[in-house]
């Protein structure tokens, strides 16, 4: 069998996890504050005996994508993004602090800030609001409330936003944004806040679409590899079967 079957093996493996990459954009293109994936591969020679001819593809952990997306203006008061650099903090499950650009809060019978059914971050602690008519949220994160019945707005937490550097930072599986060796970011007083806005995905439609059927095409092209490899293997064991 010609070796050259391993190389288009890997290469539509290779072909069908970067579907699901762009997939998954394309699934979040409306999603706030997604940040797009992209797929990462790697060349890798075939070491053997006689002429070094042959690759396959090795397929890494995919990298994100952390430009911004478009501003846009909704007009509710628990809509913020952020403006430039920098990143909500919101708590997993397991008690540890993840990162996000999405900013669109809901708040629970009880209070509770969450984005996304995470608890949002604020003064060490997860922010939890106390009864009031009306909420507002300053430009750098300072959350303030009116009490039952109106009087002065009362300043209830301050949100925390952080600003590290892309590499400090990784993709998970629950869609969150990690700092890579597991430790609490630092707040950062000089993010800022745009409020009755929600920030947009970075993913554009219509790259992900291009994306898609060229990765298409590229499959059909390694199944015919296959074919090919097929039939090669089919004619050399003709022949010497007839010798």
């Amino acid at each position: 069998m010609d070796s050259f079957l391993y190389t288009a093996t890997s290469g539509a493996s290779r072909v069908l996890q970067a579907q699901h990459v762009r997939s998954n954009n394309l699934s979040n293109a409306d999603t706030a504050g997604f940040r797009a994936d992209m797929e990462r591969v790697q060349s890798m020679q075939i070491q053997g005996a006689g002429f070094d001819g042959r690759t396959l593809v090795a397929t890494n952990s995919a990298s994100t994508r952390f430009d911004s997306g478009d501003l846009i203006k909704t007009g509710r008061a628990l809509d913020i993004a952020i403006s430039g650099d920098g990143f909500f903090t919101v708590q997993t499950p397991d008690g540890n602090e993840a990162y996000t650009r999405a900013g669109n809060i809901r708040v629970d019978q009880q209070g509770n800030m969450t984005v996304n059914g995470f608890p949002l971050m604020a003064d060490g602690n997860a922010m939890v609001l106390p009864q009031h008519q009306q909420v507002e949220i300053s430009d750098k994160g300072v959350v303030s409330v009116v009490p039952p019945g109106g009087g002065a707005k009362v300043e209830v937490g301050q949100l925390k936003l952080v600003k590290p550097d892309n590499n400090q930072l990784q993709k998970e599986s629950d869609g969150l944004l990690h700092s890579v060796d597991g430790d609490a970011l630092a707040a950062d007083a000089t993010v800022m806040v745009a409020a009755e806005h929600l920030e947009g995905s970075n993913v554009s439609a219509i790259d992900e679409l291009v994306g898609v059927m060229s990765l298409t095409r590229n499959f059909e092209m390694q199944v015919r590899m296959m074919k090919t490899a097929e039939t090669l293997a089919k004619s050399g064991n003709r022949l010497i079967s007839e010798r």
